[in-house]
């Protein structure tokens, strides 16, 4: 998976996953353009990455959005790869404790975020001639999980939001795709054991990882592998897809 010279933008990058694909991509040659909310994030997340393209962002305001496009054309001249990454948990809580604020909050950045983003790289890429795509989903986007119906939804979203741009986008030699992971170990999930424990939940590392069929999480460079295959000639002739990523627990469910 040769990405010499090619133009690799990532959102999120300042997670495990984003960082981890960053690092992929770059020892596969690709130059960087690396997205997040916070600079001193991105800037601590991206050492060693030298002459990454650093940006900060709010993924849900479109003219931040537009903001990174243009500033990444206008240093490296082209986006050959998308990987779509960003996106928050929001607030766990039972539907009838649930607020407007928290699941606008959570639709705003992994919905909105989302089709933005694939707003303004697609046109780019139209305009070149194509290029590749990978959304972070989640097997969220195909299963329920209790507490977590915002992000439960948006994660539905963005798998109709990935199939419908690929349609859209194939004429134009455009290929979209998304990743579905389980729980990743990483600060999210770290986050997502600290609210389980606030709510009475004991050892939620070891219940979560039980429902596994690989018994355990993860790891963030399993989940870039992904997507640098799923970004490469490869996968020349893969778009519109999701794939679950998540150690058989797919095979468990209905």
């Amino acid at each position: 998976m040769d990405f010499k010279d090619k133009v690799v933008l990532i959102t999120g990058a300042a997670g495990g996953i984003g960082i981890a694909a960053a690092r992929k991509f770059a020892a596969q040659g690709a130059k960087l353009a690396l997205v997040d909310l916070k600079l001193e994030a991105l800037e601590k997340a991206a050492e060693g990455l030298d002459g990454a393209l650093l940006l900060t962002a709010n993924v849900a305001e479109e003219a931040d959005v537009k903001a990174y496009v243009d500033a990444t054309v206008e240093k490296f001249g082209r986006i050959d790869v998308f990987v779509n990454n960003a996106g928050i948990n929001g607030e766990f809580k039972n539907i009838e404790h649930q607020t407007v604020e928290n699941y606008t909050n959570v639709l705003n950045i992994n919905v909105v975020g989302v089709a933005m983003g694939l707003k303004h790289v697609v046109a780019q890429m139209k305009s070149q001639g194509g290029g590749a795509i990978v959304n972070t989903a989640s097997n969220g986007g195909l299963l329920g999980a209790p507490g977590m119906s915002a992000y439960v939804a948006s994660k539905h979203a963005v798998i109709g939001i990935n199939k419908s741009v690929a349609l859209e986008a194939a004429g134009d030699n455009i290929r979209v795709n998304a990743v579905c992971p389980s729980g990743v170990d990483t600060q999210m999930m770290r986050s997502i054991e600290e609210r389980a424990t606030a709510n009475g939940a004991e050892n939620p590392r070891e219940t979560f990882e039980s429902s596994v069929p690989l018994g355990r999480y993860a790891e963030a460079d399993e989940i870039a592998d992904l997507m640098l295959f799923l970004a490469s000639d490869k996968a020349s002739f893969i778009t519109g897809a999701y794939y679950r990523i998540d150690g058989g627990g797919g095979a468990t469910s209905v």
